[in-house]
């Protein structure tokens, strides 16, 4: 497993680093973030979303746990912040979406660790201060 650590020193930097992140995905991958309330996961899923190709505007999903967008390979964005318990993403499929040739991106993946496969991507975001965070990505692949 290869870790890498970077430091954002604003949103904006946090969306680079998604965006730069995007570019290096390929279909099938599937990305974990984990981080408390406020890291900065929504703003670095919106910069994969951009690096993936995806043109519209990505948000979280309020009351659904899975938004579907177009980009250059189908990108999935998975907000499991309300998940009351595992039943509820078995019951959408998840694995589909997991196995479908697209990009996978789950908030929150700490909540289905249980059903994650081996192979993925992690990324913990750590709020350091007001507009800092640490951005610690371990894959199988180095990112660059």
């Amino acid at each position: 497993m290869i870790t890498r650590t970077l430091t954002s020193d604003s949103p904006g930097m946090t969306d680079e680093i998604g965006v730069n992140i995007g570019r290096q995905l390929k279909k099938d991958d599937i990305v974990c973030l984990t981080g408390e309330l406020g890291a900065g996961k929504t703003t670095l899923i919106k910069g994969i979303a951009s690096g993936a190709g995806v043109k519209e505007c990505v948000t979280s999903p309020s009351f659904k746990l899975i938004n579907e967008y177009k980009g250059t390979i189908p990108f999935y964005h998975f907000d499991l912040y309300r998940l009351d318990g595992i039943g509820d993403i078995q019951e959408l499929g998840y694995r589909e979406y997991f196995y479908s040739g697209g990009i996978a991106v789950i908030e929150w993946a700490d909540k289905l660790k249980s059903l994650l496969p081996e192979k993925r991507i992690e990324i913990q975001l750590t709020y350091i201060d007001e507009t800092s965070r640490e951005i610690k990505i371990k894959s199988s692949r180095a990112f660059k």
